[in-house]
Formats: structure tokens, sequence, C-alpha cells
């Protein structure tokens, strides 16, 4: 008796929480992705990466247009990042919320910040699907 109960709440849990990841998932469809891979010169300390980190993280309290940030850095057993340690992951509502965040003075701020420190920066922007 008492697994078919176990058995139930999950069943139970299982229904209740699949409408809110579907929706969840709708919800991504056509926002808009700005990636951002970054590799630090060689003689840039973890103080300075961390200060990178750091006020690349603070840019979505300061700018109203970024709905959803994340960041990691490059565990992949491949080793083929070439050279790319860190990947910003900034989403938008549409276009036009890069459009402000981009001329945003704490962006221009955090670029000077960044100016020196990077050997290799890629950016990839797309409406995702």
């Amino acid at each position: 008796m008492r697994s078919l109960n176990y058995i139930c709440l999950l069943l139970l849990t299982g229904t209740l929480l699949t409408p809110i990841a579907t929706a969840q998932a709708k919800a991504k469809k056509g926002v808009y992705r700005h990636v951002v891979l970054f590799g630090f010169n060689e003689d840039i300390s973890d103080e300075q990466i961390k200060e990178v980190e750091d006020a690349f993280g603070k840019l979505p309290s300061q700018i109203d247009t970024i709905i959803d940030f994340e960041f990691g850095t490059n565990v992949s057993p491949e080793n083929i990042n070439d050279g790319l340690t860190h990947c910003f992951f900034v989403t938008f509502k549409n276009k036009a919320g890069l459009e402000v965040y981009l001329p945003h003075p704490a962006h221009k701020k955090f670029v000077e910040l960044v100016k020196g420190k990077l050997a290799k920066v890629v950016v990839v922007d797309y409406i995702s699907k």
C-alpha cells in the first residue's frame, strides 16, 4: 500500500509540473539571446577575472531590458575551446532590448573594464526557436 501511495504521488507531481515546464519552454521561444565568449590574456590575475565576472553579473540590475543572465566557465573535456574560457548568456525580450543594452552607460563602463584583459572575444546573437 505504501508503494502504491508513493507511485500515485509521483504521478500526481509529474502531472502537475509538466504544464509548468511546458509553459516555461514556450515562454523562452522567440527571445533574443546575446552570447559572449571571453578568453583572457595570460597575464590577467584571478582577481581581475573575478572583477570582470562580477561586473558582467551586475549588468542585469543596471539595465532593465535584460530578462535573464547566466555565465560559466568552460568545462568541456573536448579541449576545442580555442582559448575561450568564459561564456556569458544574456537574454532580452527582443532585439530592441539589445539595442538599449549596447549603448547603455553601464555596458559601456563594462566594455572599458575588459579592455586590455582579453585575448579573444566572440559574440553570437540569435532568436530562440
